[in-house]
């Protein structure tokens, strides 16, 4: 199953469009202003938070949002925000699936969240490097974030030149 986003570093859209079914795990195609990405999800490793992701996907939720925390050699996170940083409602929050054995290495695609364990809801971010610290193996409050997916074409694009 694969899925269309249209995302702008600077002032994201999402869209979204069904894909064949042939594919085994959903794939998540995102235009942004910088290139494309596309991200292949794991709904065996991360049910709840995969179903929860391409709900938002579906609803169009992503539509003029922006990625509003970019930290070089750390991480980009979007899918909560619009342009000048105005908060957009969402829905419920979802059960933290930390304890898959996903880890948070390089162009991995993972929830955000508050400090509270299952508070994750839109925001995510990708990984610009290996974070172990961000793994409940090895996180300080000991349950760490939740991958969900890879990206797997278009690293370069999340790693646009001003990140290096």
């Amino acid at each position: 199953m694969k899925r269309f986003l249209l995302l702008t570093l600077a002032a994201g859209t999402f869209g979204a469009s069904q894909a064949t079914a042939a594919d085994k795990n959903p794939i998540v195609l995102v235009d942004t202003s910088m290139g494309p990405i596309k991200i292949e999800l794991y709904p065996d490793k991360a049910p709840i938070t995969v179903k929860n992701f391409l709900s938002y996907v579906d609803d169009k939720f992503y539509d003029g949002v922006i990625f509003h925390r970019v930290i070089p050699n750390f991480m980009i996170q979007g899918g909560g925000m619009e342009p000048g940083m105005k908060e957009k409602k969402t829905k419920d929050t979802i059960k933290n699936e930390s304890t898959n054995g996903l880890e948070n290495q390089r162009g991995t695609i993972a929830m955000a969240r508050t400090s509270v364990p299952d508070s994750a809801t839109a925001q995510f971010f990708i990984n610009l490097k290996d974070n172990a610290f961000l793994d409940k193996a090895n996180a300080q409050d000991k349950v760490g974030y939740c991958v969900f997916g890879k990206v797997i074409d278009g690293m370069d694009t999340v790693t646009f030149p001003s990140m290096t």
